[in-house]
């Protein structure tokens, strides 16, 4: 051990006259400590909102959508499908349409967004099917029966099954079973009363001309399964349908609204979407997952920057605990510090050893930190033992996603900030002339 640290670490183990100066020290290291699990506890909250949001949500929905500009649909759409797909990193692809439309059942009614789909494609693309908890996807496969229940749609049958008599009962099962059937949120089931097997009411806003005017177009849906992917938005206000029971229901024939992409490589969007709109050709547009939620993602970079900066000032009040303690032992030590250099200790040396002693304490107080950060983190995310509303934030606990670059990152903050603090003591202990320090001894 070299002479300077071997002092320094005496005077952080000696038993002081001044008890004082030890419980200084000993709250230094308690500051530097709370300040580093604290920045690590935060980081790993931010990451972890930050990757379970993105993974939701690329998991949710697509990479890439390319849609038309005018917004009137996509006329030939499967040879265009089949071009698109020999495209360099596209992995999966599939139509779909998104319409607004309005849910009801009985006297309740929501506002959702109705996304008719191939179930075979979308689960190539996203996860959303495959988180059903209640019922079965099986009933949105295509058959060749579906493309022939438009009687079920009319008017003339869209009576409440309350209404019908004892005798019919058959007649009412048969009814609803050919209904086409329909995926609900977890949440937006909960607030309609709707379970499997239920009938809703699905009206589009997109409505038909008839000798009375412009009326809105629906139809009736069984509930044929219910999803829960955790992500509220989802939950409360999206519902899946059979790609052609979509297209009738909006009166659309052969028509989808957008082309979905799963690709390799979710950070090469933007550059695939410009591929991919190149290849489509001229009146075709594109968005991806990146530009859909920058939003979101600049406000937690944002919040992460900003937590790390305000938690931080408690490290910086902890290096304000070493720099009046190293300031009190100085003070204290002058005797000892004018005895070593009138012995030949050089002033650089003297001031490694205060130097050594402000680095010790932090470093045990980062040590400390760190093994207490990452064990909160561990715990928060293993357990999940803070429970958040997902009405307001969208998932129904704290993520916690500690990252080794963020330890390192705060471990080097933290000690640098200490040796900072080091510096006026150190110089002022070389400073010290030992002549005068021994003239009263």
């Amino acid at each position: 051990m070299r002479f300077e640290l071997f002092i320094a670490t005496r005077y952080l183990r000696a038993k002081r006259r001044q008890a004082f100066i030890g419980i200084i020290t000993a709250i230094s290291i308690a500051g530097v400590a709370a300040g580093v699990a604290s920045l690590i506890v935060a980081l790993a909250v931010n990451n972890g909102f930050r990757q379970d949001l993105q993974e939701r949500l690329i998991g949710s929905t697509s990479h890439i959508s390319l849609l038309r500009v005018a917004d009137d649909g996509i006329t030939d759409w499967r040879p265009l499908l089949a071009r698109l797909a020999k495209e360099p990193h596209v992995v999966a692809d599939a139509p779909a349409i998104f319409e607004q439309v309005l849910i009801s059942r009985g006297p309740r009614a929501r506002g959702a967004v109705l996304k008719g789909m191939i179930p075979a494609d979308e689960r190539k693309i996203g996860d959303l099917l495959n988180t059903i908890t209640e019922g079965s996807a099986a009933a949105l496969e295509e058959t060749p029966l579906s493309s022939t229940q438009g009687a079920s749609e009319s008017s003339a049958n869209d009576k409440d099954e309350s209404s019908e008599s004892p005798d019919s009962l058959a007649g009412v099962h048969a009814r609803v079973a050919a209904m086409p059937p329909i995926i609900l949120g977890r949440d937006m089931a909960d607030n309609l009363g709707a379970t499997v097997g239920s009938v809703v009411l699905v009206t589009s806003p997109q409505g038909e001309l008839t000798p009375f005017g412009m009326v809105p177009k629906y139809s009736r849906f069984r509930v044929a399964g219910i999803f829960n992917s955790g992500f509220f938005d989802y939950d409360s206000s999206w519902a899946f349908a059979r790609l052609s029971d979509a297209q009738r229901l909006f009166g659309l024939g052969d028509l989808i609204s957008v082309i979905e992409f799963k690709i390799d490589d979710i950070y090469k969007a933007g550059q695939v979407s410009r591929e991919i709109e190149d290849a489509a050709g001229k009146g075709f547009m594109t968005t991806n997952w990146m530009e859909q939620n920058k939003a979101l993602f600049h406000a937690l970079r944002l919040e992460r920057l900003v937590t790390f900066i305000t938690i931080g000032l408690i490290v910086f009040v902890a290096a304000l605990n070493i720099l009046i303690s190293l300031i009190m032992m100085v003070m204290e030590k002058t005797k000892d510090i004018a005895v070593l250099m009138s012995m030949g200790t050089r002033s650089s040396q003297v001031r490694n050893i205060f130097m050594a002693q402000g680095v010790l304490i932090g470093v045990i107080g980062t040590a400390i930190g760190l093994l207490l950060g990452f064990a909160i983190s561990y715990a928060g995310g293993r357990y999940h033992i803070i429970s958040l509303s997902p009405e307001v934030y969208s998932i129904d606990y704290v993520p916690f996603a500690p990252r080794l670059i963020d330890g390192a990152l705060v471990a080097l903050v933290a000690i640098g900030i200490s040796f900072v603090a080091t510096l006026y003591p150190s110089w002022s202990a070389g400073k010290t002339l030992p002549a005068e320090a021994l003239r009263y001894e």
